[in-house]
């Protein structure tokens, strides 16, 4: 079985303090889109924890070009 190569999608945040942004993000190493997400806020300390939602969008491939992801919460280290 050959493996599937990583690729990229839309990550679309719907909520929370980024909502309405997309960002590029890379599938999994098995091809599926990432389950959650850390996206960086304005310091280095500060990042939002996003979760995938129900929304998909193909075009044309069996793989997503867009998944929804909703806001989880602020993390502070």
């Amino acid at each position: 079985m050959t493996p599937i190569g990583s690729g990229s999608y839309t990550a679309k945040l719907t909520d929370g303090p980024l909502e309405g942004k997309t960002i590029r993000t890379d599938f999994t190493s098995s091809g599926e889109p990432q389950a959650r997400l850390t996206v960086p806020a304005g310091s280095t300390a500060k990042h939002y924890l996003y979760r995938r939602a129900a929304g998909v969008e193909f075009t044309d491939s069996e793989r997503p070009s867009a998944v929804d992801y909703r806001y989880v919460e602020a993390v502070v280290r």
